[in-house]
């Protein structure tokens, strides 16, 4: 029996199909790689074509080695000499043998991330660009996007004309690639755009580049940005026999510069292109199949087709509604522990999919509580990320300063200028003198050899002080809040890296969420035992090895995976969409999420499960959201479960704030009383509520640790104060800071302490 026996009537065609452009659009679960691999075998074997005139590319290194590794099996001799591999791994083979046409020597340097943003803070510093204003990675971020659209330098500063900051930009643009070719050095995205540019420049290059690859095959072709297309259309314009696949419909790396009008518009590039649609499934159960189809058609910008599959309907998709989220982890936890317990699954038949990476935290938990061995794919477990350790190790510096490997974390983070050579001058006086570092750093003035480093340490002093004195008194969230705020963390985190700052911030939301959490749920609440639960929640070192293990991730991050069970949390408007994405004036944006809606429900081969939270803590407080739009394309008859009747957003607002304010008012208050925030029906933003403090902050009436402007305390130098836990004194000093007002305050028992008014909250006595 030959090896094309075993492929569909469409894979025959993909595979027969080999003079002329062909476009196959491939589904999810349709079998595409094997169709590729079968072309290559196709080719060589049927049609006589030589090895070394076959290139196929594919995105990752990964994917690469899968399909060279199918191909070896299929074809056996002379597979080593078909280019089976990345499109950056392409072009530094070209470069490596003729960058020398565009002036660089061949043993050019790649910069990374870093390098990178070396180069662009000197160049800063010698255009004397403030960097305050004008932030380093917003520079990265439009020279990056503009190689990935083959926008050079020259084009940039015609089109930045009557832009004042995109001149600037367009000249950090110049100076940045003058001085990568004086080090000779290009940058990851220089790789396609030089290769494109000698290609352009050289014919003579190109030509013989075209005589090798008569036959080019590209996977994944719907994440192709502009640079990467022109490289595909430039290799492949001679003999014009380009097989791309693709699938449009997962199409979900627009934020990475892919561009979804190649795939669209290809039949417009080549017009004698043949199309072949694989819409056969071969992973999914039908109503699944229909489930993602009946989503997905709701987008106006893809190319039709409808998956099918010869499996059976399976069982129908459940729909798990929950009053918040800590119900849905529990329940997500639970039903996989009963179905390896009742069913004899194994822990790595399932995955729990969800939107946002802070999501999984509450996520993690539940699979501790309940002892289920599990890994975070594409990040590390929740309480092990750099953010979270940064500011629980603030906690931990202000619970008990003896925490040495705390404090040495975030002695400089964010920087302060104690270098490593100060710090340890610190350390030897506090060795000398059997005391903790902390208490040593206390003692700075007393240090011989600090210089101007001994301001900086009484500064940091200073901090965890002010934050300490309002350890007993005030919430754990206004406590982690005021860590952020002091510090200026948010901004450290976008100028490390703007790419994953959202994210991280989103993960700090949701320790801050963790807090409120620990707090509502103990009698006396204090922050050694937060610390506590969380190092105990924390300690996964217990699970067992191996690989039998429930898979955490994101959407993104699942595409290309397949399980048997699947669970799609979070499925909120507000969330996944997400609120941005609604009120977007774009409506490509809702489509490019439909289309992660669309892949995250294709992960599952047999059993899925979409899971929403009628009310969820984000950032310490409460949001309520209408059930996913997207779940509510999903025909009902698919579902074991029906979905609540649509109510419009102003009557959840109504009822939200009824409910919150029957609980918080005191009694003889009527909560029609409440000022209640204007509603825009167009936004649909969600309902932010918690208690009748929140209430009152969405009105207006308080001003808290996050304003712009800092209310002005009540009190002057000289008033008599109280405070809730130091009792009376009297104020000594008042200092205006750009985000509060700091106070020095003199008290009958406790002594003198230094904090921040809207943090102290101090009460004037009249």
């Amino acid at each position: 029996m030959s090896i094309y026996d075993t492929l569909n009537r469409e894979q025959k065609q993909v595979v027969t199909t080999v003079d002329g452009p062909v476009l196959c659009l491939a589904g999810a679960g349709s079998g595409k790689t094997r169709a590729l691999t079968h072309r290559i075998a196709y080719l060589i074997d049927e049609m006589g074509v030589n090895p070394w005139n076959i290139l196929a590319i594919t995105f990752t290194n990964k994917a690469a080695g899968e399909m060279r590794e199918r191909v070896n099996q299929l074809v056996g001799f002379g597979a080593s000499q078909i280019w089976v591999t990345t499109f950056h791994a392409t072009c530094m083979r070209i470069l490596r043998r003729h960058i020398d046409r565009l002036g660089y020597d061949t043993n050019f340097t790649i910069y990374d991330t870093d390098d990178q943003k070396t180069l662009i803070r000197s160049i800063c510093k010698r255009l004397r660009i403030d960097t305050k204003t004008y932030k380093e990675r917003m520079f990265l971020g439009a020279i990056s996007s503009a190689k990935d659209e083959l926008i050079g330098v020259e084009e940039y500063g015609l089109r930045a004309a009557g832009d004042y900051t995109r001149k600037i930009t367009a000249q950090v643009y110049r100076e940045y690639q003058e001085t990568l070719k004086k080090s000779n050095a290009l940058d990851f995205d220089d790789i396609i755009c030089r290769t494109v540019e000698l290609f352009k420049g050289c014919p003579e290059v190109l030509d013989s580049y075209q005589e090798r690859f008569r036959y080019i095959m590209v996977d994944e072709y719907q994440d192709t940005n502009t640079a990467q297309f022109e490289l595909i259309r430039l290799l492949s314009d001679k003999y014009r026999n380009l097989c791309v696949v693709g699938d449009d419909d997962q199409s979900i790396y627009k934020f990475r510069g892919a561009n979804i009008r190649n795939i669209l518009d290809f039949e417009k590039i080549y017009p004698e292109a043949a199309v072949i649609k694989l819409e056969q499934n071969y992973r999914s159960t039908q109503s699944i199949l229909d489930a993602a189809n009946a989503v997905i058609r709701n987008n106006v910008g893809r190319k039709d087709k409808e998956l099918w599959t010869d499996r059976g309907a399976g069982n129908r998709i459940h729909l798990r509604p929950f009053d918040n989220a800590y119900e849905e982890a529990e329940y997500i936890a639970d039903d996989i522990a009963h179905k390896v317990k009742r069913d004899g699954m194994e822990y790595r038949d399932c995955a729990v999919l969800y939107r946002t990476n802070a999501q999984a935290r509450l996520l993690e938990e539940s699979m501790v509580v309940e002892g289920i061995p599990y890994n975070v794919v594409g990040g590390t477990n929740f309480y092990a990320r750099q953010e979270i350790k940064d500011i629980l190790a603030y906690l931990k510096t202000i619970d008990n300063g003896r925490d040495e490997v705390a404090l040495r974390r975030i002695v400089n983070v964010p920087k302060r200028s104690i270098g490593a050579v100060t710090l340890e001058k610190v350390a030897d006086y506090a060795e000398i003198r059997g005391m903790s570092l902390y208490d040593a750093m206390c003692e700075a003035d007393q240090i011989a050899g600090l210089g101007k480093a001994e301001a900086k340490i009484k500064s940091f002093v200073n901090l965890i002080q002010v934050l300490r004195s309002g350890l007993d008194s005030y919430p754990l969230e206004d406590l982690i809040r005021a860590i952020v705020e002091r510090t200026q963390y948010d901004e450290y985190l976008r100028d490390m890296d703007e790419e994953s700052a959202e994210d991280r911030l989103a993960n700090i939301d949701e320790l801050i969420t963790k807090a409120v959490s620990y707090e509502e749920t103990h009698d006396d609440p204090n922050l050694s035992e937060f610390l506590e639960e969380i190092a105990l929640v924390a300690d996964i070192d217990n699970v067992e090895e191996g690989d039998d293990r429930v898979l955490l991730m994101t959407l993104h991050s699942a595409k290309g995976l397949e399980f048997p069970v699947v669970y799609l949390s979070g499925m909120e408007d507000g969330l996944f969409p997400s609120y941005m994405t609604i009120v977007s004036d774009d409506p490509s944006e809702v489509e490019e999420e439909r289309r992660l809606a669309y892949v995250g429900i294709t992960r599952a081969r047999d059993d899925l499960t979409l899971t929403y939270a009628k009310s969820r803590m984000i950032r310490g407080e409460t949001q309520y959201n209408a059930v996913s739009r997207f779940v509510r394309e999903i025909p009902t008859a698919l579902m074991d479960n029906t979905l609540p009747a649509s109510r419009s957003r102003d009557e959840v607002f109504r009822q939200a704030i009824a409910r919150q304010a029957a609980e918080a008012l005191p009694i003889g208050v009527s909560p029609r009383a409440i000022v209640r925030p204007q509603v825009t029906p167009k936004a649909n933003k969600p309902f932010i509520a918690q208690g009748i403090g929140s209430l009152n902050k969405l009105a207006g009436i308080q001003k808290g640790i996050g304003s712009q402007e800092p209310a002005e305390p009540e009190y002057g130098k000289g008033d008599r104060v109280r405070h809730v836990k130091y009792g009376e004194g009297s104020v000594l000093d008042i200092v205006r800071e750009p985000r509060d007002y700091k106070v020095t305050v003199l008290f009958d028992q406790a002594g003198q302490k230094i904090m921040y008014a809207s943090f102290a909250k101090l009460k004037k006595i009249t």
